[in-house]
């Protein structure tokens, strides 16, 4: 396996970090915009397998070239989803397979936005999947912790815990805090903006997808390992979209543990426009908002030294249990920033990121898992994930049964 993963971020260094330690490629080709950034992480990583390339995300031609000069058979999009499809296109010329950890940007619906949907998460993506099938190569979507893990769980609970589904809901909660900061989100603030104030989506059987209004529909979930009770509100998330194709439920939903300050932080950057990524003249230099907001805030990927606490990530499911019984489980996986940042010395939400993509390409690469067209996780069997996580990458899930 020959691996091409575009994005030399928080994200992109914990995966080349977490793939160092395993020997299922030959080589590895951190990628970024900007060529130094590539090569610091390939000198952080100090491995003969691993290159350094400077590549644009937004170029498809250049991604295609950049593939074939190093033979690529795999490609990891490991940046903030507005390159999905340069990158996904570029991957497919150059005949390579692909992976992401979020999928190509939804657009609302232009008149009824908190009601109906538009352009979904990931449709771009699966417009393709005949020629993706035709091609015998595959696009794994979603494969990060959320989507990703999540999925996994969803695909666990559906094949082993449950013989009916009433729910399946993503849950995600931390405790974190970043000293010295009186705002410095863990994760990319683009990104973040992107999915939050976006209309969330949810699914229900015999309405399919619809939208509501964002921040809508809180409630307090019960985060296990210390983390506690946090308020959870509706957001736009892939899981929402995935799950459906492959798992019979009645009802997909994802909820954000934002925490109110934050949620104001965005109300307030929406209010102001400076969630707009239509660029605004400035003196007369051309700047996207959104990307003023992103630079003017702390780089996620330097702040796990002032970082503790822990982030979770989960599953709930309620339906019939294996006995017949009424049954509410949730699967989870939690990572203390401590652990991350003394292992790796990258902090939690970042790691817990990369290492489910770095999981799946060892399980393609060993043809434990086999697929071709544009898939997500939960199409793949969720035992042989959870069982290298565990023997492989030294991580276990938890499972409380709430019923």
């Amino acid at each position: 396996m020959r691996v091409l993963a575009i994005g030399s971020g928080g994200v992109g260094t914990s995966a080349a970090l977490i793939a160092k330690r395993r020997d299922f490629f030959e080589v590895w080709v951190c990628a970024d915009y900007e060529l130094s950034r590539a090569q610091g992480l390939v000198d952080r990583v100090g491995d003969a397998r691993f290159l350094a390339a400077q590549i644009d995300a937004a170029n498809t031609a250049e991604i295609t070239r950049l593939c074939q000069a190093h033979g690529i058979t795999h490609v990891l999009n490991v940046i903030d989803p507005r390159y999905v499809m340069p990158i996904f296109d570029g991957a497919f010329a150059a005949r390579a397979n692909y992976l992401d950890t979020a999928m190509s940007l939804s657009r609302p619906h232009p008149t009824l936005p908190h009601e109906q949907v538009g352009v979904m998460l990931g449709a771009e993506q699966f417009a393709k999947e005949p020629q993706w099938q035709e091609a015998g190569l595959l696009a794994l979507c979603g494969v990060g912790v959320e989507p990703g893990l999540s999925d996994v769980f969803a695909r666990y609970a559906a094949d082993h815990l449950f013989t009916e589904i009433d729910e399946i809901g993503i849950r995600d909660g931390a405790n974190l805090s970043v000293a010295g900061y009186d705002f410095a989100p863990s994760f990319s603030i683009w990104t973040t903006i992107e999915e939050c104030l976006n209309p969330p989506v949810i699914w229900e059987e015999g309405r399919g997808w619809f939208t509501t209004a964002p921040f809508s529909e809180p409630e307090v979930f019960d985060f296990p390992e210390g983390i506690g009770p946090v308020e959870c509100v509706n957001v736009e998330h892939e899981e929402v979209l995935l799950v459906p194709r492959w798992i019979k439920c009645k009802r997909v939903t994802f909820k954000y543990g934002l925490g109110d300050e934050f949620i104001e932080v965005l109300k307030t950057l929406h209010k102001l426009g400076l969630d707009s990524t239509t660029p605004v003249s400035v003196r007369g230099v051309m700047v996207s908002p959104r990307d003023l907001v992103a630079a003017a805030l702390p780089d996620p990927a330097t702040l796990g030294d002032k970082m503790t606490g822990k982030t979770c990530a989960g599953t709930w499911v309620t339906g019939i249990g294996n006995a017949g019984e009424p049954k509410s489980v949730y699967l989870y996986h939690v990572l203390d920033n401590a652990w991350s940042m003394r292992e790796y010395g990258v902090q939690a939400v970042v790691w817990q990121a990369a290492m489910n993509p770095v999981i799946a390409l060892e399980l393609l690469a060993t043809n434990a898992w086999q697929g071709t067209g544009v898939l997500g996780p939960e199409a793949f069997d969720a035992v042989q994930f959870l069982e290298l996580m565990e023997s492989g990458y030294g991580q276990k899930f938890g499972l409380r049964v709430d019923s």
